[in-house]
């Protein structure tokens, strides 16, 4: 089973995404982690990364697969968090699944609203040492903004900020919209209430897609 979770940023397609690969198995394509990664040795795309900006649409497509082909065994399905983000790049990724023998099974749409997603965001705390990742809202460290683990300072990523928010979601509504109201109608489509509790967005999804809860 392959899919594809879309929504504003801070819908919460990320914790999902992380749930839904574990408990299916699935190999979790990040886009946002693997565009800040390649952020690290590429001051281009760091700059682009930093700003809220998206990479551009075959640029990435490119890096996207290449990266697939490297890390993905052909037997082994895919959960896209983020990706793709423009109509160009979801029949390329159509076109590359085929010649994989595959196909894409599901797109998941996680609905909330844009300010919420802000909230979410802006509220949002990385540790430095181990990566965690703490909501200083709806899951905050037990000490101040101190990671529980590591016991260092958390941090607040730049592509987190206020400002850089609001041109992320500027992006999002030039290029991601047009590509959810391109699929909306196909069988694969679903909507889920992204603003419910996490475990029943969770539950939401699996029942939509066939696969209940134990």
């Amino acid at each position: 089973m392959n899919i594809i979770i879309l929504g504003l940023p801070g819908s919460g397609k990320g914790t999902q995404s992380k749930i839904l690969a574990q408990k299916l198995n699935l190999f979790y394509f990040e886009a946002g982690g693997f565009s800040r990664q390649l952020a690290k040795t590429n001051p281009s795309i760091k700059e682009i990364v930093d700003s809220g900006r998206l990479i551009p649409e075959e640029e990435m497509t490119k890096l996207v697969f290449d990266y697939l082909e490297k890390n993905v065994p052909l037997e082994k399905d895919i959960l896209f968090d983020g990706y793709p983000r423009f109509v160009g790049q979801f029949e390329a990724l159509k076109n590359w699944m085929a010649s994989r023998g595959k196909k894409i099974d599901w797109v998941i749409f996680l609905e909330v609203d844009e300010e919420e997603s802000i909230k979410r965001l802006s509220s949002r705390r990385v540790c430095p040492k181990c990566g965690s990742v703490y909501n200083l809202i709806t899951n905050p460290p037990k000490k101040d903004t101190i990671c529980d683990v590591c016991q260092v300072p958390l941090f607040q990523r730049e592509d987190d900020k206020e400002e850089v928010i609001r041109r992320r979601f500027e992006e999002y509504k030039k290029n991601v919209l047009p590509l959810v109201d391109f699929i909306r109608n196909e069988d694969f489509f679903i909507k889920v209430n992204g603003e419910a509790k996490i475990e029943d967005v969770t539950a939401e999804i699996l029942e939509k897609i066939g696969i209940f809860p134990k």
